[in-house]
């Protein structure tokens, strides 16, 4: 499995995909809608944590290691 935003957007543009197929029975749209909010539930959280580490990261670049032991993956900050 590859980690990356990138990869996400491919999952969700792959989803799109999948529910936008004209042929799938009722049976298979209502499969593919509830994997979709599975996707989506997933996903609003991955992102929320890269917003959490880009807010950290701008918080050191502004503040420089006076944040860094609050921030403890971020610099050389003692976990």
């Amino acid at each position: 499995m590859k980690n990356k935003l990138s990869n996400l957007n491919d999952h969700l543009f792959t989803q799109m995909e999948r529910l936008s197929d004209e042929n799938l029975s009722a049976e298979e749209i209502d499969k593919e809608v509830k994997r979709a909010n599975a996707i989506v539930s997933v996903s609003d959280q991955i992102t929320s944590n890269a917003d959490l580490q880009l807010k950290a990261a701008k918080l050191f670049a502004e503040h420089g290691q006076a944040v860094a032991p609050m921030l403890p993956q971020i610099g050389n900050a003692a976990e």
